[in-house]
């Protein structure tokens, strides 16, 4: 059942993460490149399966190439042969010669090998290498330094060491930290809820659902005209105005306070 479940996980990464492409290819990666096509690659001698995402790029030199990754969220002892596989089937198919990475995003402990090696002599070997980029391994300031705010999604899964050690206040942090991007609110409510989703891959369902609750409700309210009409004003009776709006949508003191600035007390004789 639970590998039912990460392989659930495996294909719906594509759909999910096909407009993370530029901040995969210029984070991870770390190239500098010109994206001109996304190849259509559907490999029938390979597996049911399609790849994840496999590019035309043209590097800072001009020269052509195939960028492939691959999501993974477990781990997969044949992983080098299915790249492989998808690696001569790349060059076949588009005579370009492929740059592959596999980004691991599994709960566990990174466990799979990133090469193929024979050798029976001069006249018979075979070395084949690509990249495995581990994602809990990636610290949470790391991304939350950048502008690579789409890549905030994955936030969940990374800082393994942080992750484990905080428990449910990392995942609380996380989803602040989408809360805070300074981008419109239907974005941001995107982003979170992608991480929601990738959350319940090392986190149960219903923290999940506690942490993200709060900021996905206050992103709902960010799009609402009124609020941001009332926040613009930044008067006394806007932010009362706020808070009463608040109140009733059952958002407690203590966080109408952190928002609208006003003192506590003032906000409790609102109730009256």
């Amino acid at each position: 059942m639970e590998g039912e479940i990460v392989g659930k996980y495996d294909i719906t990464l594509k759909n999910m993460f096909s407009d993370l492409t530029d901040d995969i290819l210029s984070y991870f990666l770390g190239m500098q490149y010109i994206k001109t096509e996304e190849l259509n690659i559907e490999f029938p001698r390979v597996e049911t399966r399609e790849s994840d995402m496999v590019f035309k790029c043209n590097t800072k030199e001009g020269n052509p190439i195939a960028v492939h990754v691959e999501f993974q969220s477990d781990n997969d002892d044949k992983m080098p042969y299915r790249m492989l596989r998808y690696a001569v089937e790349i060059i076949e198919k588009y005579s370009l010669i492929p740059y592959q990475v596999v980004v691991y995003i599994g709960k566990n402990n990174l466990n799979m090998v990133d090469k193929i090696d024979f050798d029976f002599g001069k006249e018979n070997f075979l070395s084949y290498k690509y990249r495995i980029i581990d994602v809990g391994e990636i610290k949470f300031s790391e991304i939350t330094q950048t502008n690579y705010y789409k890549l905030y999604a994955l936030l969940p899964l990374m800082d393994k060491e942080k992750r484990q050690k905080e428990k449910e206040l990392y995942l609380k942090e996380c989803a602040e930290a989408i809360r805070n991007i300074p981008l419109a609110a239907a974005e941001k409510r995107e982003i979170a809820a992608r991480a929601k989703i990738l959350a319940e891959l090392v986190y149960k369902r219903n923290i999940v659902e506690r942490m993200f609750a709060e900021v996905i409700r206050m992103l709902r309210l960010e799009e609402s005209e009124t609020y941001r009409e009332l926040i613009k004003k930044g008067e006394k009776e806007g932010k009362l105005a706020v808070a009463k709006e608040l109140l009733k949508r059952g958002m407690n003191i203590d966080e109408i306070a952190e928002i609208t600035k006003l003192p506590k007390e003032e906000i409790k004789k609102l109730l009256n």
